[in-house]
């Protein structure tokens, strides 16, 4: 890198972050400013600016405040008041939102539940939170009363958008509710107060609700408005679940911080995704996870580069795909990011380094508490040295993200509704006796320029044949060749051998050619992590937030007793994949056939 780039990169970073924290600087735990203040502001100031799109419908910021006013108004006379919790069971639309800032107008929790949620990991989403009341969306409610006996308290119920077999008429309610509200109604309410629970993804366990104050709430929405240097003639185009908070918090602060413009879509959709953006000219989408990959592999339309899009930001966008998603749809700008939910680390990646999930440069260090520390892989733990403390991973060296927990605004860890579940994310004596660290679950590296690069989450890196198998480095592999639409890679048991042994499960164009696989991965992949296994599938099962859910396909393992996919494994005498068959599976267990 030369000294004109060195330059550019620095000026990049300070100017963002400059940008940043002069949103943020009234931003304090003891400040009564909140959401609801600035949207309050904006329906005074500006009441005709359009806050939110969605289908065929306009709201300006005049109707946004006065639809939460009525929520608000409905939840009083309930008896709600701060602190109390109210589950939101609901899909996306513009009452989501009225919903929530009507109950933090008044001090109340919202607790944003998983649309996708079923059964048992419903009822404890709800149960957990300890709601009094919940909003169910109609087309949600055959969900919810499958689960609603499992519930040791069930919650009020109030139907809205429909109805339903049994539970409140709430749209009736806000009909007659006031669309004005004094301010006096979260007197004493300040920003270190809870104002969501959001949930964990739920893939390793029952999801667990993280505390949301309104401190975070804002720090993450200044923060994204501030990277992407939005204002109010900004409009962010947003297909991710309200529930969450990629979806509920960060796509929102571009707009709502600024006075400008959010585009809902009820779900997501490849289809429709560059005709949207050509009907409503966002300067900015927000991505999570696979959506990326989903509309690089759809076929071209008219509209994927007629659009406004002058910036995105997201997380999950992998290397293998960047450049090519980025010039196919005429992308400008990509603000990467990392950051979790619950977590105190957090970064982004200003300037758009391919594969870079954001930087923390050597002069930032003091304030930017984010540290890797190396880490045992078979016992998935940090390494500590003989002296008890760990030690932190040399550049390009792979370790496990940490955070320091301190009292500092942006540095704390708000933790989850159950104490244990938070204890189990804390780290002590890490450096020095009595410091305290944010465990991200996840493992990264950094390169000399402070740039940080995602490498594996904690469980599904694995050892085989004495070697660490990161699962996101093979998906990489997997995903520059021709035919391979998804991939996602996890390890299996096999009897009589340690370590796991690699899998991959595709999702194929037709008429790929399993056999040659091989030799098109000898390349990108050394031996020990090319997968021994391959099960070709029809579709991928995603999380709501398009996270690859395996931990169903690790229980399956290989058995083509068990399995309807098509299974192989590599054959190591004659160097690439056959079919997996009862009579091969069972020469394996019995290791007649040497992996």
């Amino acid at each position: 890198m030369g000294l004109f780039d060195a330059l550019a990169r620095e000026a990049t970073y300070i100017s963002a972050v400059g940008r940043t924290l002069y949103r943020l600087r009234h931003v304090k735990p003891d400040s009564p400013v909140t959401i609801a203040d600035i949207v309050e502001g904006f329906a005074r100031d500006k009441p005709d600016n359009v806050a939110i799109l969605f289908d065929d419908r306009t709201l300006n910021y005049r109707a946004l405040n006065e639809g939460a006013n009525r929520y608000a108004n409905w939840a009083r006379a309930q008896g709600i008041g701060k602190g109390d919790v109210v589950a939101l069971l609901m899909e996306n639309r513009p009452e989501y939102i009225m919903a929530w800032l009507g109950l933090v107008k008044l001090g109340a929790v919202a607790a944003l539940i998983n649309t996708n949620l079923r059964g048992q990991p419903l009822a404890h989403s709800i149960g957990v939170a300890r709601a009094r009341h919940l909003i169910l969306g109609a087309e949600l409610a055959p969900s919810y009363f499958e689960a609603h006996a499992l519930i040791d308290a069930p919650p009020s119920v109030w139907i809205t958008g429909g109805t339903a077999s049994a539970g409140e008429n709430l749209d009736a309610a806000l009909a007659g509710a006031d669309i004005s509200l004094d301010r006096a109604a979260r007197a004493g309410l300040t920003c270190k107060d809870l104002a969501f629970y959001i949930y964990t993804s739920g893939t390793t366990g029952l999801p667990k609700a993280a505390n949301i104050s309104h401190m975070r709430m804002l720090f993450m929405m200044y923060g994204f408005a501030g990277g992407l240097d939005a204002g109010e003639q900004g409009r962010m185009y947003n297909t991710l679940p309200l529930y969450h908070s990629a979806g509920g918090i960060c796509a929102l602060g571009p707009a709502f911080t600024t006075g400008g413009s959010l585009v809902i879509k009820r779900k997501f959709s490849a289809h429709d995704f560059w005709d949207d953006c050509h009907r409503y000219r966002p300067t900015f989408f927000q991505y999570i996870g696979e959506l990326c990959r989903y509309l690089l592999n759809a076929p071209p339309g008219p509209h994927e580069q007629d659009h406004a899009i002058r910036a995105i930001t997201g997380n999950g966008l992998r290397p293998e795909i960047w450049p090519a998603f980025q010039k196919r749809f005429a992308i400008p700008r990509i603000v990467e990011f990392y950051g979790a939910t619950e977590g105190n680390v957090s970064m982004l990646n200003y300037d758009g380094t391919v594969g870079a999930v954001g930087r923390i440069p050597s002069y930032m260090r003091a304030i930017m508490t984010t540290r890797i520390v190396r880490f045992d892989v078979e016992n998935e733990t940090p390494v500590r040295e003989a002296d008890g403390f760990c030690r932190e991973c040399a550049p390009h060296e792979a370790g496990e993200a940490i955070g320091k927990i301190t009292n500092e605004a942006g540095h704390d860890f708000e933790g989850y509704t159950r104490k244990e579940d938070t204890q189990k994310k804390i780290l002590v004596d890490v450096f020095k006796k009595g410091d305290r660290w944010f465990r991200t679950g996840d493992l990264m590296k950094r390169d000399e320029h402070g740039y940080f690069y995602f490498v594996d989450r904690i469980g599904d890196t694995f050892r085989w044949k004495g070697e660490n198998v990161s699962t996101n480095e093979v998906a990489e592999a997997f995903g520059v060749i021709d035919g391979i639409q998804e991939a996602n890679i996890y390890g299996v048991t096999v009897p009589g051998m340690d370590g796991r042994a690699g899998m991959a499960a595709l999702v194929t164009a037709p008429g790929f050619d399993v056999a040659g696989l091989a030799t098109k991965l000898a390349g990108n992949l050394p031996a020990y992590a090319r997968p021994v296994f391959i099960r070709l599938r029809p579709a991928m099962e995603i999380t709501g937030t398009f996270k690859l859910r395996k931990v169903d396909l690790v229980k399956e393992g290989f058995d083509p007793n068990t399995i309807d996919d098509p299974l192989y494994f590599f054959d190591s005498a004659a160097e690439y994949y056959v079919p997996l068959t009862a009579a091969r599976y069972a020469d394996i267990l019995l290791g007649r056939i040497r992996l």
